[in-house]
């Protein structure tokens, strides 16, 4: 049956792949190869696939070297942009750290005028109590010397009266006597009441110049809380920011520091120039609600020192990788990235980015050598692939204390820092903190 079928199709073959008959000769024999036309099909076959693979493997490998390339090229174009943009967030921060410099200078400036006019005021107000208490005087004096000469003309109306009018010759010796007497206590009494006049007017214009004083004293004090208002604004607003854009919660933060701060630099007291249980003026009240903003600005600074805002390397490097889902360098799977990658030489310096204490300080697998660092409010930040490290644990290191040197180490595919920043054990995006920190440091 197999036969029949073989030749019926090699029948139908014939038209195109007519039966060839191959002659192989030796020098002792030679044999006879018969390609029928089944046969010849499936060669044919057989040899049209094996071109066809090669012409789809060669385009296939075409069009990944001509992607690779585009990649390769975007990926060029994306790190000069982001480079750009360093470049431009390194620019800004320097000025806002002018400005922050400036307005700390600006804000001294006005903590010393305001000292100043708190201590001329306070002068102002003993002066003013002291003018009050001579115009009381004054006045005393002057209804004393009122009510003595209300007597001399009662007394000399007396003389008057009792005066014989019948015997002139015999009176007129008592008579200017009498009038001498008068006349001069009279003339006395008019010099003490001029003199008394004349005091009162010049107490009068001294008072007259002393609100003056005190109103230009009130515009000057308004003055400086106007310009203590704004700086306290332009230092508080970027410290706010910051902490917020990093996603922390401020007031958990200030609660936190406030409950752990008991040394120098703690809550300012209200100030008062009232000692009889008067209630406050708008003055004090306004002078009270800036020292609160001051105690909530070095609050603000206490938390920024104890927070990672700063980058991990001061050197000129190039951003690799940043967090979040990428392609796996070593695999090629999808895989979360949990921190962000700066690549430098072999040594470049690497640095804390808070105070904190170390808690590893050591080899790990796929970090290579490895730092931790804890700090405060539950952070922890990570420093791998290092080729040294500086620091032990339990060691306690500052802001900007240099603490390893980037290195190859661990999984990697060359020499970078591999920097991670994670809160309560979850990891965080690192770029977020880095660029917080530009608006204010």
């Amino acid at each position: 049956m197999r036969t029949r079928l073989a030749i019926r199709i090699d029948a139908i073959l014939e038209p195109w792949f007519p039966e060839r008959r191959v002659f192989l000769r030796s020098d002792n024999d030679t044999r006879l190869i018969r390609l029928r036309p089944m046969t010849q099909l499936l060669g044919f076959a057989g040899s049209a696939s094996v071109v066809a693979w090669a012409i789809v493997a060669t385009a296939i490998l075409l069009m990944d070297s001509i992607g690779a390339g585009n990649f390769r090229e975007q990926a060029k174009r994306d790190q000069r942009s982001y480079e750009t943009r360093l470049n431009q967030l390194a620019e800004e921060r320097d000025s806002r750290a002018a400005e922050a410099v400036a307005a700390q200078a600006r804000f001294n400036l006005a903590l010393e005028q305001i000292s100043d006019m708190q201590s001329k005021l306070l002068a102002s107000e003993i002066s003013r109590t002291e003018l009050e208490t001579g115009i009381e005087v004054i006045q005393s004096n002057l209804r004393d010397a009122m009510q003595q000469r209300d007597q001399a003309r009662g007394r000399l109306a007396v003389l008057q009266q009792i005066t014989d009018p019948s015997n002139p010759a015999a009176n007129a010796q008592g008579h200017d006597e009498t009038l001498d007497f008068m006349v001069s206590a009279l003339a006395d009494t008019a010099t003490e009441r001029d003199q008394i006049l004349a005091d009162a007017q010049q107490a009068l214009r001294d008072a007259e110049d002393l609100q003056f004083q005190i109103k230009l004293m009130e515009d000057q004090n308004d003055q400086i809380f106007r310009q203590l208002e704004d700086a306290m604004t332009i230092s508080v607003e970027p410290l706010d920011k910051m902490f917020r854009a990093a996603g922390l919660s401020t007031k958990s933060l200030i609660d936190q520091v406030r409950a752990n701060h008991a040394g120098q630099g703690g809550p300012l007291m209200p100030m008062s120039f009232s000692t009889k249980g008067e209630e406050p003026s708008a003055d004090e009240l306004r002078a009270n609600r800036i020292l609160r903003q001051l105690d909530q600005l070095n609050l603000y600074r206490i938390a920024a020192s104890k927070a990672p805002f700063a980058k991990p390397v001061k050197n000129s490097v190039r951003f690799t990788s940043g967090f979040g889902y990428r392609r796996d360098p070593k695999t090629g799977g999808r895989r979360l990235h949990k921190g962000a990658d700066f690549a430098g030489p072999t040594g470049t310096p690497i640095y804390s980015t808070a105070d904190g204490v170390i808690i590893h300080a050591g080899w790990s697998s796929g970090y290579g050598r490895l730092i931790k660092i804890q700090h405060a409010f539950g952070i922890e930040t990570r420093y791998a692939h290092l080729s040294k490290i500086r620091v032990k644990v339990g060691q306690r290191v500052s802001r900007g204390d240099r603490i390893g040197d980037m290195g190859n180490t661990g999984r990697s595919t060359g020499t970078h820092l591999h920097y991670e920043v994670r809160v309560g054990g979850k990891p965080q995006n690192p770029m977020t903190y880095i660029k917080a920190a530009n608006d204010v440091f």
